[in-house]
């Protein structure tokens, strides 16, 4: 199995464990009334099936975003692009500006 496919596959892993741990925080925390909602309802198995999916993928996303990102060498220098110094010089500009008088009466 090629190498980047099995850092997804751990990724996927541990955001989904992430997110099991995150929801089971928030229900024993009692976050807005979860565990009330979630433990005392007959369908709340739903709505944690739905959590723990939909966390899950913010957590997968984030871990292989990370993982990816630590992937890169940090001994290489940066390469490619233009080296171009850039310079700011001052311009003078004019604002001119549009006074009406105000009557008194």
């Amino acid at each position: 199995m090629p190498k980047l496919i099995r850092l997804y596959i751990q990724s996927i892993a541990i955001g989904f464990a992430l997110s099991v741990v995150f929801l089971g925080a928030l229900v024993w925390m009692d976050v807005a009334g979860l565990q009330h909602l979630i433990l005392g309802s007959t369908s709340g198995f739903v709505a944690a099936a739905m959590m723990v999916v939909f966390n899950g993928i913010i957590f997968s996303g984030a871990q292989f975003a990370i993982a990816v990102m630590r992937l890169a060498d940090e001994d290489e220098p940066p390469r490619g692009g233009l080296r171009a110094h850039l310079v700011a010089i001052p311009v003078r500009a004019e604002a001119r500006v549009a006074v009406k008088a105000r009557r008194r009466g």
